[in-house]
């Protein structure tokens, strides 16, 4: 049996990529800070190891022990990350590490944007992100290493996860702050726009990615593309508010969130096209995020009464 070794498996993405392999015969490890949260994971079939991406030694030697490391903890821990290389190097093994399409978005008003970016468009990612954009680079020089070293760079995940977390972040947070208001919310003039992906969809692309990516792939995922007035409108519906929606000045909206999550975030844009996922042969088929929010997985937790 192949063992595979998860960071983040507590969380949304990792506990839904870590199902997944357990579903398709792997034997799992995945990273927990706690036992609590290790009692979690270890319902979902996944066996925990208590420690933290701080842990040095014991990331390089849990990585050079599994066939396969998928690193879904933390996109900006490059400690972490170098750790991993180096329990793999030279070995021809699969590194699979998930950085975020933050790298490309802008800091963000609420306006649109006609930028877009494919896998291989050049671009120049503001200075918050720099650093993200460096380890992205250092994982994909990995393949020099004889790593098989890939980079899954999601948009908007939104869905039900299936490991022991179910929720993403972005579209529960607005939900929750259009309770608060009485209608659907969006950021300054919600023009902006993000792609987005279906967390199901996403983890299609995970094991697509392990069993066919050459060393060195990057991978934008998404399905399409929103903007947040239309996700506004769409969780107005879900609510029963009927059509309203309703602004949240970005000051304010800095002030409860933090700027990562409102300017680079929800006020931010973020479009770009998944063309080497596609030609690799990723066929995404879940419903889009708006009939997703009307009509789907967020109704039984956030419907109305």
């Amino acid at each position: 049996m192949k063992r595979a070794f998860v960071t983040g498996v507590s969380g949304y993405i990792g506990g839904s990529v870590a199902r997944r392999l357990v579903q398709d015969g792997y034997e799992v490890m995945g990273l927990v800070r706690d036992p609590a949260s290790a009692a979690r994971v270890e319902a979902t079939g996944v066996r925990p190891v208590i420690g933290g991406l701080d842990d040095t030694d014991l990331l390089v030697r849990l990585a050079d022990e599994a066939d396969l490391v998928i690193n879904t903890a933390d996109a900006d821990h490059r400690a972490a990350v170098e750790a991993l290389v180096d329990g793999m190097r030279g070995s021809g093994k699969t590194l699979v590490h998930t950085s975020g399409s933050s790298i490309v978005a802008d800091v963000g008003t609420g306006e649109r944007s006609e930028q877009v970016f494919t896998d291989d468009t050049p671009f120049t990612p503001v200075p918050a992100k720099a650093a993200r954009v460096a380890i992205d680079r250092f994982v994909l020089d990995a393949a020099h290493q004889g790593i098989c070293s890939i980079v899954v760079c999601p948009t908007m995940i939104y869905g039900r996860g299936t490991g022991s977390k179910r929720d993403s972040i972005q579209v529960p947070m607005l939900i929750r702050e259009s309770q608060q208001r009485g209608a659907g919310v969006y950021i300054g003039e919600g023009r902006n726009i993000w792609s987005n992906v279906h967390i199901d969809d996403l983890v299609d692309l995970y094991t697509l990615v392990i069993d066919k990516a050459e060393p060195g792939s990057f991978f934008f995922a998404e399905n399409g593309e929103t903007s947040l007035r239309e996700v506004a409108l769409a969780i107005a519906h879900l609510l029963g508010f009927g059509d309203r929606t309703t602004s949240w000045p970005l000051a304010e909206a800095i002030a409860a969130l933090g700027e990562e999550a409102a300017a680079m975030g929800l006020a931010s844009n973020s479009r770009v096209r998944a063309t080497h996922a596609r030609a690799l042969g990723w066929r995404p088929s879940r419903p889009g995020l708006v009939e997703d929010i009307e009509r789907g997985s967020y109704r039984q937790d956030f419907g109305p009464g």
